[in-house]
């Protein structure tokens, strides 16, 4: 039998060791010939049938070696797989190469290979699908479970809002408002169904929720867009319930499980009644009952149909629809009235003949403030709520009403009083309104801000609300104001430099204010290929200076000094008038308060920025060209914590600065012995330029000092009737000037808050540009324009009492200046007809004012002012 179990050699491997077949028969035929092939462990058995006497079978037991070889061989060919299988806990591999045991999760998937086996199966899909379900399910449920629905008198609980001055001490305390929680039967029925038509018509039979709404406000919320309400009635009065909250989405989230909830376990009357007890209507009225007193001064049961339709249309925004805060504002309110009792008349909530009724708009009674906002506190605090709303989004008006903010603003105390008091003593000095007609409905405005940093410290917004004038008219719109606006031409032509002429480097020479225009009255007006500006009757346009003389060509100095219309259009021309209007957006003027920058006389002023903004803009000149925004709030604190949307706002160069020193220094011209010459009196270094419009229609004064800048604005509109009216004969002028009333301000005011201080100069300007003069200009310049544009300004301080007088001097009569024809460069009959003379007077101080003897390119649409203002 051990013969039979020989082996014989095999090159390639083991030999398979011989044992007995079933029932321990031997091999028949002993050992296979030599050249026979033989089988070793792992060998392949030859294919074509049973096995021969050279073909022997094999034992059950090399058998099963062989097959557990083979796994083997298997796994290393699989390379890592197996192995990685194995080593994370997969399926052992058993017999027939199946798992040895069954795993609870099958992954990676046993039995495939490459990216399949990293591929869930659709049972492991599912699986995990359905569990994420129920645990959202489960915590949904467990959230609205959780969610408690706001008690409806702790909702309407208010906290003070606390304003503090500069230096940290409390100005003022708003909140104390009138919040009264009543039953929806002691509301009127028309303010019932005027809120329903307009605000959900469908209240009595919807779900409570709108999804689409809902959807919409979840994705701002998430991807940092605006915020929005909800739509339904229900989804506003939960709204309403969480004011102090922030708008983020986990408030949105907890937002719609009590709006859920709410109308699941509440009945419509307790959400209508929840609704009208905390929604706002402004003038410090949360709540219909409230707003009922506060506008009508009845009950909220009380309420008749017209005065309950007004009431709803200020559920859309009292901001805009209370009648009382401004001609706009009444606009809108009897357009929103008409608009809620149609409405009412579409859903059926009442008859046509009913709405028939409602013929007169009913005026709400006048506003009545809480004593602590009496003064310019209520324009300061007016002022520091505008700034919240538009740095964080999620501050609104409701939201102040509600309290609960610290609000620390840039005001000075000391500041703010000594401006009211210089408006005061001059109005007594000055304004007779019981004697004089035209010193009736004389309005001013004022703002100081201080350069590269942006802080506002004072304003004047008028008499106070105590005496029924509600407009801030520091921050007011619809002013123009006049000349104030040439030293933004001058600050751009010296910047980009005019197009007339070209450097070595192919662009723009920039000027210097030695540059000369022609700057005789009813001058024309050319565009730069030389062809005349045509105005609005057809004919070629002719520019009106504020007065009838013909100084022939002036330095940009001496034409700021005096203030002339002519020079500055034109330069406006060369400079480009859209140039300008892109760099005083950059300075801080707002585009809805510019007209459009490519009418001709743009350069003029016919823009009407507030005195904050104006005054900022004059502050790029003080901090040497760098641009800081105006700003009222430094820091705000809610809750204990500090909002991060308040930073103080970041100075940026605008100008070079060597441009805006040039500029300043032209500017100390115009308050030395130029249009302001009344600042003298405060015996220091001051620039600034005058501004007035054609008509008298307002007059202002721009001032600065390296660490101030203050605007001054005066004008005349009777309150509810917009439009302005003519300043002349106010205080028995014939006419008023920004070198008159507005400047006589600015000193009084300047000399209460600059006593004591140290005085300061502003820095020697460096070269800019290059002398430029216009078209037609002589190659000399005639004795008297020399004279002015080269006399160094002198030291204010050493000025003697009595100002330089500007009257006409004798006339001089330059020998060397070319005839008019011989120095324009223009075609013949393009030359200007106003060119200098061989005789010529110092020209005189203008006085009067008057429109060109052509039309005027342009008018402001918003309030008819003509476009074309004679200024100093």
């Amino acid at each position: 039998m051990s013969e039979h179990r020989r082996r014989s050699s095999n090159p390639g491997g083991e030999e398979p060791s011989g044992r007995e077949a079933d029932g321990g028969r031997p091999y028949a035929y002993g050992n296979p010939p030599e050249g026979a092939p033989s089988y070793g462990r792992g060998g392949e058995r030859p294919s074509g049938g049973r096995p021969t006497a050279q073909q022997p079978r094999l034992t059950r037991a090399e058998m099963r070696r062989q097959q557990g070889a083979r796994g083997g061989a298997a796994a290393g060919a699989g390379g890592g797989n197996a192995r990685r299988g194995a080593a994370a806990g997969a399926t052992t591999v058993g017999r027939n190469g199946k798992p040895a045991k069954k795993r609870f999760i099958d992954y990676p998937r046993f039995g495939k290979t490459g990216f399949r086996r990293w591929i869930p199966s659709w049972k492991l899909q599912l699986s995990t699908l359905l569990l994420f379900f129920g645990a959202g399910v489960g915590a949904v449920g467990v959230a609205y479970a959780m969610t408690p629905i706001p008690d409806l008198n702790k909702v309407v609980e208010s906290q003070n809002n606390i304003y503090y001055w500069a230096d940290g001490s409390e100005m003022t305390r708003q909140g104390d408002t009138n919040r009264q929680v009543v039953e929806l039967g002691d509301i009127s029925k028309d303010l019932q169904n005027a809120a329903i038509s307009t605000e959900n018509a469908t209240f009595w039979d919807d779900s409570g929720i709108d999804p689409k709404g809902i959807a919409r406000a979840v994705y701002n919320m998430a991807t940092g867009g605006e915020t929005q309400g909800g739509s339904t009635i229900t989804q506003q009065y939960v709204k309403n319930a969480y004011l102090n909250q922030d708008q983020t989405l986990s408030r949105k989230v907890r937002e719609l499980f009590i709006t859920l909830k709410v109308n699941q376990e509440d009945g419509k009357d307790k959400i209508l009644t929840g609704y009208l007890n905390t929604s706002w209507f402004g003038r410090g009225a949360t709540g219909a009952q409230a707003a009922a007193q506060a506008y009508y001064g009845v009950n909220a049961k009380d309420l008749n149909l017209c005065q309950s339709a007004l009431l709803a249309g200020l559920l859309k925004g009292a901001a805009l629809y209370d009648p009382a805060t401004s001609p706009a504002n009444h606009e809108r309110a009897v357009k929103r009235w008409n608009e809620v009792l149609d409405r009412m008349v579409t859903t059926g909530a009442i008859t046509k003949e009913k709405r028939a009724t409602c013929a007169a708009f009913p005026e709400p009674v006048e506003k009545k403030p809480p004593a602590s906002m009496n003064g310019q506190v209520s324009y300061m605090v007016e002022l520091a709520n505008k700034y919240l709303m538009s740095k964080d989004k999620t501050i609104t008006e409701a939201a102040i009403a509600k309290g609960g903010f610290q609000v620390h603003t840039t005001f000075q105390k000391d500041k703010v009083e000594a401006l009211k008091k210089a408006v005061d003593d001059f109005q007594a000095d000055t304004l007779k309104p019981d004697k004089r007609e035209k010193d009736k409905f004389v309005q001013i405005g004022a703002a100081t801000v201080v350069p590269n940093d942006g802080a506002i410290v004072a304003i004047y917004g008028g008499p106070g609300v105590e005496q029924g004038h509600h407009t801030n008219n520091a921050d007011t719109l619809g002013v123009p104001v006049g000349s104030t606006f040439k030293p933004f031409v001058l600050a751009a032509a010296m910047q980009y430099g005019v197009q007339t002429e070209t450097g070595n480097d192919g662009k723009p020479k920039r000027i210097n204010a030695d540059s000369r225009y022609l700057a005789d009255d009813k001058s024309e007006i050319h565009k730069l290929d030389g062809s005349p500006v045509i105005g609005d009757d057809g004919k070629p346009y002719h520019q009106k200076n504020s007065g009838s003389s013909n100084p022939g060509y002036v330095s940009l100095r001496e034409a700021m000094r005096y203030s002339y219309n002519v020079p500055f259009v034109q330069l406006g021309q060369d400079v480009g008038t859209k140039q300008v209007g892109t760099l005083v957006e950059q300075m801080g003027l707002r585009k809805e308060s510019l007209t459009d920058s490519s009418t001709t006389t743009f350069p003029l002023g016919t823009s009407t920025p507030s005195a904050i903004r104006l005054a900022s803009a004059y502050s790029v000149f003080a901090a040497r060209g760098m641009q800081t925004d105006p700003y009222s709030v430094s820091k705000v604190i809610r809750g204990g914590v500090e909002l991060k949307t308040f930073a103080k706002p970041t100075p940026k160069p605008v100008l070079e600065e060597v441009v805006a020193d040039n500029v300043t220094d032209v500017l100390t011209t115009v308050a030395k012995i130029g249009t302001g010459e009344k600042t003298n009196a405060l015996g220091r270094q001051i620039a600034g330029k005058t501004g007035t419009t054609d008509g008298g229609k307002s007059a202002w004064w721009v001032g600065y000092t390296p660490s101030l800048v203050t605007s001054v604005g005066m004008w005349r509109e009777e309150a509810g009737k917009p439009g302005l009216l003519t300043l002349d004969g106010t205080a028995g002028k014939d006419e008023v000037h920004g070198g008159d009333f507005p400047t006589d301000i600015f000193t009084r005011y300047m000399k209460t808050i600059l006593n004591g201080q140290p005085k300061e100069t502003f820095p020697k300007p460096g070269e800019i540009g290059e002398q430029v003069d216009s078209s037609g200009a002589p190659a000399t310049a005639s004795a008297s324009a020399t004279a002015t544009a080269t006399t160094p300004v002198p030291d204010p301080t050493t000025i003697a009492p009595t100002v330089p007088s500007l009257s006409p001097s004798a006339p001089t009569t330059p020998s060397t200046t070319p005839s008019p024809n011989e120095s324009c460069l223009l075609p013949a009959p393009l030359c200007p007809s106003g060119s200098p003379s061989s005789t010529r007077t110092k020209p005189p101080k203008p006085t009067g004012s008057g429109t060109g003897t052509g039309s005027p390119p342009a008018t402001d649409p918003a309030n008819g002012i003509a476009a074309n203002p004679g200024q100093n």
